[in-house]
């Protein structure tokens, strides 16, 4: 069973019937304690847990995302979760938020507003006269990736967002894409996978891209 994280952002429907269509069975987590570890898994493994899987989806604005988690109770469940080195897939906001600040939300009165500052790094706004992005793009994964293997060379799939994540460490970059530069839009290591672009709006690519990260990371 994947866990679907419903903490009040968009485009949860979405992704529910892209699962559906794929046959992988899914529900809501509704509350930080449904991502529970249970200690004493090997790292890695979903045996014992609620869920095999879990993604973290959304739209919306940065600090608006983090205080609803925030209220929520679930920064700690997601660190953890990631930690075990457990299936988790992050989609738009839900790649950004795992980051450690972002240019969408300033400093008020001095102080920072930070993400869940899983993976080390910062998220920038596009610099250019059309911003959003909002469309398809061609997407290129790297060779290190193991989700973007033997997907068609050129790849598009569909955007919508003005701030695009800079990892710190290069070998967090998992797919890249260009608008105003070329940009990181798919970050992976381990169980953890995430990407800017929305796979469940994507068509049958996107549909595919869901499936194979079901298969890579033995999500039922």
């Amino acid at each position: 069973m994947i866990g679907v994280l419903n903490y009040g952002a968009g485009n949860l429907g979405s992704v529910m019937n892209a699962l559906a269509r794929l046959g992988l069975p899914a529900q809501f987590v509704t509350g930080p304690e449904e991502l529970q570890v249970r200690r004493g898994n090997n790292s890695g493994s979903s045996a014992g847990q609620q869920y095999s899987a879990i993604i973290f989806p959304g739209d919306g604005h940065f600090a608006t995302a983090m205080e609803a988690l925030t209220a929520q109770g679930y920064t700690e469940a997601i660190r953890e979760w990631i930690a075990a080195d457990l299936p988790f897939l992050g989609i738009c906001i839900g790649l950004q938020l795992l980051f450690e600040q972002s240019e969408e939300a300033p400093p008020v009165q001095g102080k920072e507003i930070p993400g869940l500052s899983v993976i080390p790094g910062r998220v920038k706004k596009f610099q250019g006269p059309k911003v959003p992005q909002i469309g398809w793009n061609e997407t290129k994964g790297t060779s290190r990736s193991r989700l973007f293997q033997n997907l068609p060379e050129r790849s598009f799939f569909y955007y919508i967002h003005s701030y695009y994540v800079v990892p710190a460490e290069e070998d967090w970059v998992a797919a890249e894409a260009d608008y105003y530069g070329t940009y990181c839009s798919a970050v992976e290591r381990g169980a953890l996978t995430a990407v800017q672009f929305h796979p469940e709006k994507s068509g049958a690519l996107g549909l595919e891209l869901l499936r194979r990260w079901a298969e890579v990371y033995h999500v039922s």
